[in-house]
């Protein structure tokens, strides 16, 4: 049986919901797929935002002769496959979670591309600038993709042609959370367990076995946030039981090590500052180890960084400066801290005055008063 999000998938752009700043009238996308433009590039975007919908227009729109992979299960073979193929048509190949290709799978597939004897149209949810080989990447255009806006989840919702009352419909966009096929696959099996949809019913079938892990999903976004909170809370019971959760749900371990990271410099900072060291050996070591034995270098950071000492302030100063960058704009800087790069500069005095130590602020004068680190 079809699922109710392939049934109702759009097949041209006019019909698209959403990602106006990529299919808006002259925006990219558009002009790309009514030009019928040939090129590679690289989808980038959380879960649910339309990446495979807009992949597959793209590919109908040129007449491809479209090839549908995932990085996940896809190998070396999948790709000769595909090159090896006679057909006079364009040699499209959309490639899910790009970002799970390997470099050693991603050189292969370079020469393809860059000869275009293979047009590649890559999804993820993770930054391709971390994913994806610099030569590979410098090939293809990345367009960044947004959360639905609940209006577009709505309207999306309208078209599964499933009777919804406005109570229902409103929980259903706050579930969702911008992510149109959390919405639909909820709508799909709480219609298929009772034949009506309810608040309750809703509430039933979200927890049902129906709705497994989905490493782009909900339930990607909700484990990640326990583990964080479970670190922030200095609970490494907690954080270990939701660092296995992902890795028995074959979450990317690299994805859990670069929020550890994070987490080192956002949450611990400057309270112990080998967190961050710690955090950075760990990706290091699930990059060259991989899984299954990476899990452990993984519980070795997550309990170092839940038994860390905690404070932000390193954090909340930068949140609280970038406010004042966004409300003041570029401030003229004090001139004492300007560069002077030749005679004119010298003659006016930039640099002049300037002292290592000095309890002047050297912040710019209409914001001299500020503190963003507190001491």
């Amino acid at each position: 049986m079809e699922p109710l999000a392939s049934k109702i998938r759009p097949q041209k752009i006019d019909d698209f919901v959403g990602q106006e700043h990529l299919i808006g009238v002259n925006k990219p996308l558009r002009v790309a797929i009514d030009k019928k433009h040939l090129f590679s590039f690289i989808l980038w975007g959380p879960p649910g935002t339309g990446k495979t919908t807009l992949a597959k227009i793209y590919g109908n729109s040129l007449n491809a002769d479209i090839h549908e992979l995932s990085a996940v299960s896809a190998s070396k073979n999948d790709i000769r496959k595909i090159i090896n193929k006679e057909t006079d048509k364009v040699k499209l190949l959309f490639l899910d979670e790009i970002h799970r290709f390997n470099k050693a799978q991603q050189d292969f597939l370079l020469p393809y591309v860059e000869s275009g004897e293979i047009t590649l149209v890559g999804a993820t949810t993770e930054n391709p600038g971390f994913e994806v080989i610099s030569a590979l990447l410098s090939r293809c255009r990345v367009f960044v993709l947004e959360r639905l806006k609940d209006s577009e989840i709505e309207e999306i919702i309208k078209r599964t042609g499933i009777k919804i009352n406005k109570k229902e419909k409103d929980w259903i966009i706050n579930m969702a959370n911008g992510d149109a096929r959390q919405a639909i696959n909820l709508i799909e099996n709480t219609f298929n367990l009772y034949k009506s949809i309810t608040i309750d019913n809703l509430k039933n079938a979200l927890q049902s076995k129906f709705l497994n892990y989905d490493k782009k999903g909900d339930e990607h976004y909700d484990t990640i946030s326990a583990f964080i909170k479970s670190m922030r809370a200095s609970q490494p019971d907690a954080a270990l039981y939701y660092l296995a959760r992902m890795i028995d749900s074959g979450e990317d371990p690299k994805f859990i090590a670069r929020r550890m990271i994070i987490f080192a410099s956002e949450d611990i900072g400057m309270a112990q500052p080998t967190a961050l060291v710690v955090a950075n050996e760990v990706f290091k070591a699930v990059e060259v180890v991989g899984l299954p034995e990476a899990a452990i270098n993984l519980a070795h950071g997550t309990v170092y960084l839940s038994l860390s000492k905690k404070e932000r302030r390193a954090y909340d100063g930068l949140m609280a400066a970038q406010q004042d960058v966004k409300k003041h704009g570029n401030l003229p800087i004090p001139i004492e801290l300007r560069n002077p790069t030749n005679k004119l500069t010298e003659d006016i005095g930039y640099g002049s005055g300037y002292k290592k130590y000095n309890e002047k602020s050297y912040l710019p004068d209409k914001i001299a008063k500020k503190r963003y680190f507190k001491r």
